[in-house]
């Protein structure tokens, strides 16, 4: 090898080194196991966006009862994937954290009733008699019990996404996932229709990108950079989700290729709405964040209501 040559390969090992070193470590946590409603953040890593902005993300699956909040609050993760009352609580507990992006503008839970029960609204569901298995106690929960009522409906726990009960009794419903469940139902031959709560008034923004205030402040090139990376994901997973897709179910093999592509597809208007397409995707509002303050006040979730402004930054789109 000439002088030459071997001085342009030391520039570039030198130069492919720099980049490598000034890539900033840091870890997204989420809540649950990889599936669509992660999509996007896979996508950045898969598609190299997290790469692009120089950053080297770890990403954490979540699993049932995750702390993802005090995980957060606690400095063991610097990012983690939480819902907007879970942060408006946490706040109210002194705990000072930021919401960057949401994922989802409307909230994906639900309740699934069986078609041929004919209702027509959610308020059917509990203004009629039947079997309701919901999570008694947590906000959503205790709105719909403020608001319609239980009636003569009877509450049972949740069966966790099992679907026996649904399948041998036809008076029964169940709280689910509008992504998930009806999914797992349709392919198991159960004729359901599904109601999201939202359509009753309580739709916190979920699959929430949140970090602390004090990183926000000492690191806001890492914040700002974490954000653009997501929207990016999420911008080229919306367009494209069978590649990554592939990769998430090497992660979660119990989910099989169909249900990811279904999940995938069921999940684009509750993320995808006329604000993201004005304002950008993960957008938020001080009126919807206002809004849910008050309703968490009312149900006696928090004892005051916080300044929603310190609840979220909105990035440069």
């Amino acid at each position: 090898m000439t002088t030459k040559l071997l001085c342009l390969a030391i520039a570039f090992l030198l130069a492919s080194s720099s980049t490598v070193f000034a890539q900033t470590k840091t870890t997204l946590q989420l809540n649950w196991k990889p599936e669509p409603q992660f999509g996007g953040f896979y996508e950045s890593q898969r598609g190299g966006h997290f790469a692009k902005a120089n950053l080297n993300v770890t990403i954490q699956p979540g699993g049932t009862g995750l702390p993802t909040v005090q995980m957060l609050a606690a400095g063991t993760v610097d990012f983690a994937v939480v819902s907007a009352d879970e942060l408006i609580v946490a706040n109210s507990k002194g705990l000072e954290l930021v919401a960057l992006f949401a994922v989802y503008q409307t909230n994906p839970q639900g309740i699934m009733t069986h078609s041929a029960r004919g209702f027509s609204s959610i308020e059917d569901v509990f203004k009629s008699p039947g079997i309701l298995a919901m999570q008694r106690g947590l906000p959503y929960a205790n709105f719909l019990k403020n608001k319609f009522g239980f009636g003569s409906l009877t509450i049972v726990p949740s069966p966790g996404g099992d679907l026996s009960v649904l399948r041998s009794n036809d008076q029964y419903s169940m709280q689910c996932f509008v992504t998930s469940e009806p999914i797992a139902a349709a392919k198991a031959g159960i004729e359901v229709k599904t109601f999201l709560i939202a359509e009753a008034g309580y739709n916190p923004y979920t699959t929430v990108v949140a970090t602390r205030r004090d990183l926000f402040d000492s690191k806001p090139e890492l914040v700002s950079s974490m954000t653009s990376a997501v929207r990016e994901g999420w911008k080229a997973y919306l367009s494209d989700a069978t590649p990554t897709n592939l990769m998430m179910q090497k992660l979660n093999p119990g989910m099989d290729a169909q249900t990811f592509e279904k999940s995938a597809e069921a999940q684009k208007p509750l993320i995808v709405t006329s604000e993201t397409k004005a304002k950008g995707l993960g957008v938020m509002t001080t009126t919807r964040w206002q809004e849910l303050s008050n309703q968490l006040k009312d149900l006696g979730v928090i004892d005051a209501l916080p300044d929603v402004n310190k609840l979220f930054v909105q990035s440069n789109q």
